[in-house]
């Protein structure tokens, strides 16, 4: 059964992926892809709008997958399925926290994790932005995607613009380049 299907998939990237929504991108690509629910671009799009819909990232894309995949059953399946590991870990871990997070082992343990969630995410960064280059045809299409992401990156990056602000901005130059 497709809701089965959808609760075990999204039940195990939240339950394997440390780090937040953005490291669990890479999983969730994967998944669909192996299932056959979305294709590569279908994916990119269900990012694009993960991220300017309110909430967070991982939730909203399990919520969309889960609803193109089995309606609204689908939608509240995998969206429960992609909370309820991190809701049960963070119940038991928040009682113990405080008696173990000075002993060395677990300190041992964060420093290996955290270079696992920083390319996680840089392996969903990658994934989309390899999928954002191939959808536009053509070679001028390709300068302006590369431009829009270039110009993008330096304005919220290294300039600390308000990323609404460039999200917008980009929309709006997409409309006026891509029509």
């Amino acid at each position: 059964m497709i809701f089965w299907q959808l609760f075990y998939s999204f039940f195990k990237i939240g339950l394997f992926t440390i780090g937040g929504g953005y490291a669990m991108l890479a999983l969730i690509r994967q998944e669909i892809l192996l299932r056959g629910w979305m294709t590569a671009q279908e994916f990119v799009d269900v990012v694009g709008i993960a991220e300017v819909t309110p909430g967070p990232i991982a939730i909203n894309s399990a919520t969309f997958v889960g609803f193109r995949t089995a309606g609204i059953p689908g939608a509240l399946a995998a969206s429960l399925a992609v909370v309820l590991p991190s809701l049960l870990c963070v119940s038991v871990v928040s009682r113990m926290w405080e008696k173990y997070k000075a002993a060395r082992p677990v300190q041992f343990m964060f420093a290996g994790i955290r270079p696992v969630v920083a390319g996680l995410v840089a392996a969903a960064a990658v994934l989309i932005a390899v999928s954002t280059f191939k959808y536009v045809e053509g070679i001028p299409a390709q300068i302006w995607t590369v431009l829009i992401t270039a110009g993008s990156f330096y304005a919220v990056a290294l300039k600390k613009w308000d990323p609404i602000k460039v999200l917008v901005g980009a929309a709006l130059l997409g409309l006026i380049i891509f029509r």
